[in-house]
């Protein structure tokens, strides 16, 4: 049988062992390495174009004890957080943008927590490419000075433009728009701008290239798409001019006048000549080379003709001289020239005004349609005028100038003597605006100069201007704010964004169309600008609460604005607070709270903000709760478990509370669920058990489990070794009654005590040396009565001696057992058959006394340590 001391050493063992479980360790990640999407986040790669709310890695690790962990992400102090985790499912969300170029490199502190230990490790996280980077040129505009006798092919510029990606994304290719025209080309790979082979400058002609470069990247992926990312510039190229042309007369042709009154010496007219070179001119040598008739001489520097003679000598009425303009270098040698007739009319006095010419004769009102923003410097050819004074010499010349907007046009030439023709050339483009006038009027104006009289004459110039599609539709705002209520239906208005276009016709109307991630929800009205949301689209602001996209305004030939649009999903109260699962049976120990909690799934306050109160108890009055917290407390003056069973009819301390849970939303929501609480007081046990049975008290179906554990282990211990026992006992000690008796003890042996040993579970070598027993017939050949020979029947067997009476002490810490013992001789080692086989009585009296007995010990024991 078992031994007792045996059973309590195994109950202590295994109480030790339950309270070693106990021991808390430390969380660990797991480490699946760099290319693995959960562990510990070490040496990961995220791509710099990842969207915002992208999951990129999940934190995964375990407890040694096996208790549930929590996962945390975290970073240096001024460092930019890019991650979120769920710190239950430790996914790891994307927060922030991304940019390799900014930091390709992100130091992330990573932490896994089982409530009691926590453990923090610092990651790495590399970002790499994508093709999210434009070439960029240097400066925002270029200008170079050319000479126009540089020979074609050679180079004038060298381009660098930069792309902060790598391979091929980094790699810069340059070219030329309108290549097909334009006079230079560009090598592709070094940016060098040159001269096209076979074309020349010619300051003359042009002075001015503007010359547009594009620098394209290699391409690469961006979000999953190749990208290729183009820039472009503009350089101006200021052609320089060289001596190559001759010198020529403006204002052709001359016409001067003498008038009768004319005194000799005075100045008929003035000739004006330049050099052809404009950008370097040398200075112009004036001389008449035929046709004066010694009546006329010119001034060699400024052109001016004088007549020599009274006019009342002079022999023509008409002169023709001819006259040349000479170049003089800086070196005063002469260089090209230029010939031009001055006629020269000789007229009485002065009596004619400046008179304005069309193509059909005198006119006064002279009317043009051109398009707005001509470039500056251009002369307005449609304008065909003519202005001439009929008079001769100094009475015929005048002033011309133009009366209206100032800063527009200005009027070539200025000063005429006696007939000229009329240029008028613009000088502000930006000012000759369609969406600012529609029509300019100026007045030309001809007044003498140097007669008394001051005859002057006017004509009216108006100019119908053109529109041209040089303005872009213009949002009301750069961006938008919108609030919509969750729940709305499809087809919703969200915001009415408005862009308008000065310009006419077609130009002026604007196509609206909206995009980027956030607008997959929403539509735009083409033509009206209204945003309203899909048919089919459901907001929900405990899904998403903001959305934000782009809208874009755009007219006939592509020319577009952009605005933003911030859309925020209003919360609405449509969620009613939901109890946990685990608040229906509650135990409560008088003096502490239990308490219960319901969450509202709504997005914000106060929708989701929950107040508790108690509905109904049965039986009545005898808790509070917290509107708060939901904590339930009994009464104050309830203080005692004898109380409580005085309030109650039934007397087992259980109550049914239902517990309203209410949100604060407007409509407000509730829910309502009964809570089972049974009151008992706090248990007066110490010690690791009763801390675990305290823990257990909300879980009894735990407590429940380990009890039945500890059960069955100790039954199969106890079967093992009753077994084992059994088994040995079979084998070696088999008690034959035939021929033996059981002697009594003597009556002067002192009577046996437990041994001490028996305490120290030390086992006996042999259970049969418990009992003496004599053989009286050793020399008998039929022990097991098998050879058919008649023997004698067999003495009555002597009852075994009482063992003395059980003694209990009065020390409880203290517990002596008494054994009882059994007389009787020692039987042959030889003899192997069971006593049974002959004598049942004897062998059924002894065993059952034998149990009775030690059961009777074992259950003494037992209730001592109960």
């Amino acid at each position: 049988m078992v031994n007792i001391k045996t059973v309590y050493f195994l109950f202590l063992t295994l109480i030790q062992v339950y309270l070693a479980a106990q021991a808390d360790y430390a969380p660990f990640f797991f480490d699946n390495g760099p290319y693995s999407n959960n562990g510990n986040m070490a040496l990961i790669s995220l791509s710099e174009d990842l969207p915002i709310g992208t999951q990129v890695y999940i934190l995964n690790g375990t407890d040694p004890e096996g208790d549930s962990v929590t996962f945390g992400i975290s970073f240096e102090p001024g460092k930019k957080e890019y991650f979120k985790v769920d710190p239950q499912s430790g996914n790891v969300t994307l927060i922030r943008e991304l940019d390799r170029e900014e930091e390709d490199e992100i130091e992330v502190l990573v932490s896994i927590s089982d409530s009691q230990n926590k453990v923090v490790e610092k990651i790495r996280i590399f970002v790499t490419d994508t093709n999210d980077e434009t070439p960029h040129f240097g400066n925002i505009s270029f200008i170079v000075d050319v000479p126009e006798d540089k020979p074609s092919g050679s180079s004038i510029f060298k381009f660098n433009a930069v792309d902060k990606d790598t391979g091929s994304g980094g790699s810069v290719t340059y070219s030329l728009q309108n290549v097909q025209t334009s006079k230079f080309a560009i090598d592709r790979h070094s940016g060098v701008l040159r001269i096209k082979r076979g074309e020349t400058l010619d300051f003359e002609k042009s002075r001015t290239h503007f010359v547009t470069v594009i620098a394209k990247d290699g391409g690469g992926k961006y979000k999953g798409k190749e990208k290729v990312h183009s820039s472009s510039t503009t350089i101006t190229i200021n052609v320089i001019d060289v001596q190559d042309t001759p010198p020529f007369f403006i204002g052709t042709p001359y016409y001067g006048y003498v008038y009768e009154d004319t005194f000799p010496g005075s100045e008929v007219f003035t000739l004006t000549a330049h050099d052809g070179d404009r950008g370097n001119p040398n200075s112009i040598n004036y001389s008449i080379i035929d046709g004066s008739d010694g009546s006329f001489v010119i001034s060699n520097t400024n052109g001016s003709v004088i007549v020599l003679d009274d006019p009342i000598h002079l022999k023509k009425e008409l002169y023709e001289l001819k006259i040349q303009a000479t170049e003089i270098d800086p070196d005063g040698k002469l260089g090209a020239h230029c010939t031009t007739t001055l006629t020269i009319r000789v007229v009485d006095l002065n009596n004619h005004p400046p008179t304005f010419y069309g193509e059909n004769g005198p006119q006064s009102k002279f009317e043009l349609n051109m398009y707005e923003h001509p470039p500056e410097g251009e002369i307005l050819r449609g304008l065909k005028i003519t202005v001439n004074d009929s008079d001769q010499g100094a009475n015929a010349k005048f002033n011309l100038r133009l009366v209206g907007p100032g800063g527009i046009f200005r009027v070539v030439p200025q000063t005429v003597l006696n007939e000229a023709q009329v240029t008028i050339i613009v000088e502000n483009s930006a000012a000759i605006d369609y969406e600012k006038y529609q029509l300019l009027a100026f007045k030309l104006l001809a007044v003498e100069i140097e007669t008394p009289e001051r005859f002057s004459s006017t004509a009216d110039i108006i100019i119908h201007l053109l529109d041209t599609n040089d303005n872009i539709p213009k949002f009301s705002s750069d961006y938008y704010i919108a609030r919509v209520p969750e729940n709305s239906p499809g087809g919703s208005n969200v915001v009415s964004v408005t862009a308008a276009d000065p310009d006419s016709g077609l130009w002026g109307e604007v196509k609206y169309s909206i995009y980027g991630s956030g607008s997959d929800l929403f539509l735009i009205h083409p033509s009206t600008g209204i945003i309203y949301t899909q048919p089919w689209a459901s907001l929900d602001a405990e899904v998403k609460s903001k959305y934000n996209f782009y809208v874009k305004a755009e007219d006939t030939e592509g020319k577009y604005s952009l605005a933003e649009v911030f859309v925020t999903v209003l919360d609405m109260n449509d969620h009613c607070p939901e109890f946990n699962d685990n608040i229906f049976e509650k135990t409560m120990i008088i003096g502490a709270p239990v308490k219960v909690e319901a969450v509202d799934y709504d997005a914000e306050e106060p929708n989701n903000v929950v107040e508790y109160s108690i509905m109904q108890t049965d039986p009545d009055n005898i808790f509070d709760i917290n509107a708060a917290t939901g904590e339930i407390k009994l009464k104050p003056y309830i203080k005692s478990l004898d109380i409580v069973q005085n309030i109650t009819k039934q007397k087992d301390c259980k109550w049914s509370v239902v517990i309203q849970a209410k949100d604060r939303g407007s409509p407000s929501f509730s829910t309502t669920a009964v809570v089972k609480i049974d009151i008992t007081e706090e248990t007066r046990l110490r010690g690791p058990m009763a801390a675990f049975l305290l823990q257990s008290r909300d879980n009894p179906l735990k407590a429940l489990g380990v009890l039945a554990g500890v059960i069955c282990f100790m039954v199969i211990i106890t079967v093992l070794i009753s077994t084992a026992m059994f088994l040995r006992n079979k084998k070696s000690n088999r008690i034959t009654p035939a021929r033996r008796i059981i002697k009594k003890r003597p009556k002067d042996q002192h009577p046996r005590t437990a041994r001490t040993a028996w305490f120290k579970l030390r086992r006996a070598s042999n259970l049969s040396e418990k009992f003496i027993i004599t053989d009286h017939d050793q020399n008998c050949e039929n022990l097991n009565s098998n050879n058919n020979v008649e023997l004698p029947a067999p003495p009555p067997p002597c009852a075994p001696v009482l063992p003395p009476p059980t003694k209990y002490l009065v020390n409880p810490n203290k517990i002596e057992l008494h054994l009882p013992t059994v007389s009787g001789a020692v039987a042959s080692k030889t003899n192997t058959q069971s006593l049974h086989s002959k004598n049942p009585n004897i062998s059924t009296a002894l065993v059952s006394e034998l149990k009775v007995k030690l059961e009777k010990k074992m259950m003494d024991a037992n209730t001592y340590h109960i």
